[in-house]
């Protein structure tokens, strides 16, 4: 029965989270062409980059409560449909003021897609069951890497109708999630009783399960869903949840920039090295989910890698180095500050009954996601005072540290 839920579900779910990762970073390799063009400075570029962030902490706690009590298709696909629009549109942005707007207003209407998702999975798996799923879930992000970069290499290349390569980027990769929004209408299914795709004892079976682990976490946490939002360890998932943030998605947004200063690579060779990190992350990822799982143990499989990702950006800053050993601390880190996430995303579904595992997913997503500003935004103000990105990497390594030492200190029941 699992494997058939995981079959049905996840290459669907995992194939809406590229869509979405890849319309979130898309920028960091347009931003190759279009500082230069739109005549954006470092400063610019990473506000306009982080402020994404602002638009989408506004939405996280409602989206993920509608999928709770509403409807997990009808979330998702006006989600996919409206972002994809936005998505496309910032591709014919000429001022930073519009460059500004955009990317809130792309955050604004993703907001509800990612605690929707991770809600939406504890209403089809057992707890023991959710870091591996989280996990094959969430390898969208470094999966996005790898395709976006060669995607985007090939995009930047291209004139046509007088239009950059930058601008066709950021046009056609909004298209995707268009289309997967129409397709999440139905296909998608909100609860296992509703899935003709099982048999009845299985959904029966399901449904049992499921109600039963939510009735064992109400009654071990009995809160409200307001209550839940100011929950100890709530604040320090969300607190881990910001560090983790913070380094992803500056590292992310700042690497194609990054790794083109080491050697003056071309905008095609940058690109395309930028896909090895996320090729690397994936195996340890899908690898510390499963072990997560297997041994019942959440709080160091989510701290260790990120401890290990922060010594690896630390040792950047020691010394100048070439291409390759830059391209291996990069992947280190990366894969560590990935794969803390399944055992970190298992926490709060466990240990709280359902509408305050959701209020507090919404939360912790919400507050988290403010590290998406704060990275990439103080790289760039760290580049632009300065001119190296020396300052920015030791903003990441202490994000790194400060999400390993909030998870460490979550109570977390096995």
């Amino acid at each position: 029965m699992k494997s058939r839920v995981t079959r049905r579900l996840m290459p669907f779910l995992f194939l809406l989270y590229v869509v979405a990762y890849v319309d979130r970073i898309n920028i960091s390799f347009a931003g190759l062409q279009m500082t230069g063009e739109l005549g954006f400075s470092d400063k610019v570029f990473g506000l306009g980059s982080g402020i994404f962030f602002f638009g989408y902490t506004a939405l996280g706690i409602p989206g993920a409560l509608l999928v709770e009590r509403w409807s997990a298709r009808r979330v998702m696909a006006m989600t996919l449909v409206v972002w994809g629009a936005v998505a496309s549109m910032t591709g014919l942005i000429h001022t930073a003021s519009e460059f500004y707007t955009m990317r809130v207003l792309l955050g604004v209407t993703e907001a509800g897609f990612f605690p929707g998702v991770i809600t939406y999975l504890s209403h089809w798996y057992r707890a023991a069951d959710r870091a591996k799923a989280v996990a094959m879930f969430m390898i969208a992000i470094p999966a996005a890497q790898v395709i976006a970069s060669p995607v985007s290499a090939m995009l930047l290349r291209v004139h046509w109708l007088g239009l950059a390569g930058w601008r066709w980027l950021l046009l056609m990769e909004g298209a995707p999630a268009i289309a997967c929004g129409i397709a999440s209408w139905f296909y998608l299914t909100d609860r296992p009783r509703q899935a003709r795709w099982l048999s009845e004892s299985e959904r029966n079976s399901l449904e049992a399960d499921l109600a039963r682990e939510r009735e064992l976490a109400a009654a071990a946490t009995p809160i409200s869903p307001w209550r839940a939002l100011w929950h100890r360890d709530v604040l320090l998932c969300a607190g881990s949840y910001f560090g983790g943030t913070a380094a992803n998605y500056g590292l992310s947004i700042w690497l194609p920039k990054m790794l083109q200063r080491l050697e003056g690579l071309s905008t095609l060779e940058t690109t395309l090295l930028s896909a090895i990190p996320a090729l690397f992350a994936i195996p340890v990822m899908l690898a510390n989910g499963w072990h997560s799982d297997h041994s019942g143990e959440r709080r160091w499989h989510a701290a260790m890698p990120r401890i290990l990702a922060g010594v690896a950006l630390a040792t950047l800053t020691f010394q100048a180095m070439g291409t390759a050993p830059a391209l291996a601390l990069f992947s280190i880190a990366f894969a560590g500050i990935v794969a803390a996430y399944p055992p970190l995303w298992a926490i709060p579904s466990t240990a709280l009954s359902a509408s305050a595992a959701a209020a507090s997913i919404g939360m912790i997503n919400s507050i988290g996601n403010l590290g998406g500003f704060t990275g990439p935004y103080l790289i760039g103000w760290f580049s632009n005072r300065s001119g190296t990105y020396l300052g920015g990497l030791w903003v990441m390594v202490a994000a790194l540290f400060f999400s390993a030492a909030c998870v460490l200190l979550v109570r977390v029941r096995r």
